[in-house]
């Protein structure tokens, strides 16, 4: 490095010091410039001897955080610090122990935690990206600004990658559309979220990138012209009522005109709403909301608004805090426009998310539901049950959900994501609301537990100590939270019966003189062709593995001859996840519609489902049904074009299923014959009745029964118990 480089850098660094305190979004003390100065000088001196790939002085990335932290997020002093610091400890020869004595314990607190993300190793196995990412997520707990400085890390970082290998700007572009912009929409970010969606795009698309780019770049001219007809029409009456405003044009993402053009399958062309007028008005804190619905009225004295279109987040702001009107008017030239309503405080809180709620927070108002969320994900973080790849994909499920607000019946209001269910909503309520639910009333009428809720829906959950969650129910939950609370109380319940079966297994081989110890749990496992110990015993308890099998299972093992030469042939006795803990599911059938029928099919050749993937019926002209996968190429057009021939389906394992059996029951008519009948089915732990029906006829009955059981021995031996009840002549299974 010459002489001239190093003094140009050491000039450009006093700039780049003077500016970030210029900049800073909250007023900085004396004593906070002071803590700034201090952590530049460290940072300066720290990385003096670190360049980055494009030759450029690797303290200018720290500087760089340390002004978007500033000036885009406006967080504190000690933030600011912290991202000056934040590769310090990293790279460099400070540790923790340095910084907690310069500058105290929380700053020395955020650095660590933004080191640990930093360490964690980008692995393509997804379930350990997941489980690094749950790891990062833990740092939350500690300090929200731990995660507010990494995503002004990775911002800078997205927008300085042209130097990369390619397949590194990939891997980084898709991390961060993966998790990164997902975030900074939850904690209100939302300019920086659309720039890193538009950098990711840049890299994983670039053609479309660049295509999108090109036509947005042709059409500015007429649409600078058009916002301005637009706007000049507005100013006239909103200056008539004396409003101090700001009317401006904003075009929408590259990333969201993109997603519109898949999700509506349509062309660049025919995406209607390429950008927003955005109307900011002065105005204190009582008069916000009458001034916001008074523009409101003065916009659609003009033009005539889409009432499908209207959202009001004033009344109730989303659980990021963000608050404004939006509203959808056709504008000139029969164009539809979106306005959106906000005042100067509104708008601060949309473009810095939390930092903006810091300086207007009061003691009435609370913090936008971030607190709430950030609750929401400890307990998801804490329930050690879920896998990590389950969880990000249920907390990416919260992120970017849209809202509906729903009430109780004492009128408490909730917020729920778009497409909740009523099940959802009682567990929203409390978890143990959710799990002891038997039904849901919404807007005074009972309805299904997998009711979708609409905004303004009032909804009433009826609870039973008896109810428990069944499989059926992840069928009817959305949200991450009540899938995670679910699937967890499935898991314990197969837990319990596999310790139940875990005695009865002991109890009858004992009958059959064999001993249950790890050689012989061994061989049942292969026997049986089940994963693990918890598989079998679970079986055992439910039933399917029965006295009959494990008569079938003792002959085999006293023949020894026959013994000898499967030994000799089969893998090693001992199967390698036998001792895990944890029932697996071996999915091994496909199953149609609602009612989970049983029906011939083909696999489509297009996408190749294998058992496990989330699929779907299409039900063809001339080949019956063909299977898809949820995301093959065809789907969108087969769905958008022939929705009534498409079939839901899943993946099940027969072996964990309760399964649909009809009974005819006929006999003499008595007295308190169906009484008889349905106490008798329904005190039967086991059994669930779907449905009855009886006739009588002259002093005959006929009665049909649908019940749901787990397998064929609980249905005999309830069709048993039903032949002795006094009057029953014949029962027999359809």
């Amino acid at each position: 490095m010459t002489e001239a480089v190093l003094e140009a850098e050491k000039k450009q660094l006093a700039k780049e010091y003077k500016k970030l305190l210029k900049i800073s979004y909250r007023t900085l003390t004396a004593e906070d410039k002071k803590l700034i100065r201090s952590a530049f000088d460290v940072a300066v001196d720290a990385h003096k001897d670190q360049r980055r790939k494009s030759g450029e002085a690797y303290i200018f990335h720290p500087i760089a955080v340390a002004k978007i932290v500033a000036s885009e997020i406006g967080l504190d002093a000690t933030s600011i610090a912290a991202a000056l610091l934040h590769d310090v400890v990293e790279d460099t020869e400070y540790t923790l122990t340095d910084l907690e004595q310069l500058f105290g314990e929380t700053v020395a607190r955020i650095v660590d935690g933004l080191t640990k993300i930093s360490k964690m190793p980008y692995d393509k196995d997804v379930s350990l990206q997941a489980e690094n990412f749950r790891k990062m997520l833990l740092t939350l707990n500690e300090d929200i600004r731990v995660i507010i400085i990494k995503i002004a890390d990775r911002l800078h970082n997205m927008q300085t990658m042209d130097s990369m290998p390619a397949h590194k700007q990939v891997k980084i572009a898709s991390e961060t559309l993966y998790i990164y912009a997902p975030m900074a929409h939850r904690i209100g970010l939302y300019n920086i979220k659309t720039e890193l969606e538009d950098l990711g795009l840049k890299y994983t698309e670039p053609d479309v990138y660049e295509d999108i780019h090109s036509k947005i770049k042709d059409s500015k001219e007429e649409q600078d012209a058009y916002i301005e007809t637009f706007s000049n029409i507005l100013k006239e009456s909103l200056d008539a009522e004396n409003l101090n405003y700001d009317i401006k044009g904003r075009p929408k993402s590259i990333f969201s005109i993109r997603r519109k053009m898949i999700a509506q399958n349509v062309s660049f062309e025919e995406v209607y709403d390429k950008f927003a007028v955005r109307i900011i008005y002065k105005s204190d804190l009582e008069n916000e909301k009458f001034l916001a619905w008074k523009i409101y009225s003065i916009v659609t004295d003009h033009f005539r608004p889409n009432p499908m279109r209207l959202r009001d987040w004033i009344s109730s702001p989303k659980s990021t805090g963000y608050e404004a009107l939006h509203i959808t008017v056709m504008g000139p030239k029969g164009r539809w426009v979106e306005v959106q309503i906000r005042s100067e405080r509104m708008n601060e809180i949309a473009e810095k998310g939390y930092a903006a709620h810091y300086k207007y927070k009061t003691k009435e108002k609370d913090d936008g539901g971030l607190d709430n969320w950030l609750n929401k994900l400890q307990e998801t973080l804490e329930n050690s049950e879920i896998s990590a790849v389950d969880f990000v994909e249920e907390f990416k499920l919260n992120l970017y959900a849209k809202e509906i607000f729903v009430f109780t019946p004492k009128g408490d209001l909730f917020s729920l994501p778009k497409g909740s269910t009523a099940l959802d909503f009682a567990f929203q309520v409390h978890t143990e609301v959710g799990m002891h639910t038997r039904g849901t009333k919404v807007n005074g009428k009972l309805v299904p537990l997998s009711h979708v809720l609409k905004s303004g829906d009032q909804v009433e959950v009826i609870t039973s100590e008896k109810s428990k969650p069944s499989a059926n129910w992840l069928d009817y939950v959305t949200t991450g939270r009540a899938r995670s609370k679910v699937k967890s109380s499935l898991k314990e319940e197969k837990k319990r019966l596999a310790e139940e079966g875990k005695i009865i297994l002991a109890r009858k081989l004992k009958s059959l003189k064999i001993t249950l110890d790890e050689k012989t749990i061994n061989q049942l496992v292969v026997f049986f062709k089940v994963n693990t110990s918890l598989d079998l015993f679970y079986r055992v308890g439910a039933g399917i593995i029965d006295n009959q099998k494990l008569k079938d299972f003792a002959s085999s093992r006293s023949n020894a001859f026959v013994n000898f030469f499967k030994n000799k042939i089969r893998k090693p006795d001992k199967p390698q996840d036998v001792n895990k803990d944890e029932i697996t599911e071996k999915y091994d059938q496909l199953v149609f519609g609602k009612e989970e029928e049983k029906l011939d099919y083909k696999m489509a050749n297009c996408c190749n489902p294998i058992p496990g993937d989330e699929v779907f019926g299409f039900v063809t002209v001339n080949d019956g049904i063909k299977v898809h996968k949820k995301n093959c190429p065809n789907a969108l057009q087969l769905q958008s074009n022939f929705n009534y021939r498409i079939m839901p389906a899943k993946w099940i394992d027969s072996t964990q299923r309760e399964f649909k059996a009809k009974l005819i029951i006929s006999g003499i008519d008595a007295v308190g014959l169906v009484n008889n009948v349905t106490k008798l089915i329904s005190n039967n732990l086991n059994i669930d009745m779907k449905g009855v029906h009886f006739d009588s006829d002259d002093g005959v009955f006929n009665g049909r029964v649908t019940v749901v059981v787990k397998n064929k021995n609980v249905l005999d031996n309830l069709v048993m118990k039903l032949k002795k009840i006094n009057g029953i002549d014949k029962v027999k299974r359809v």
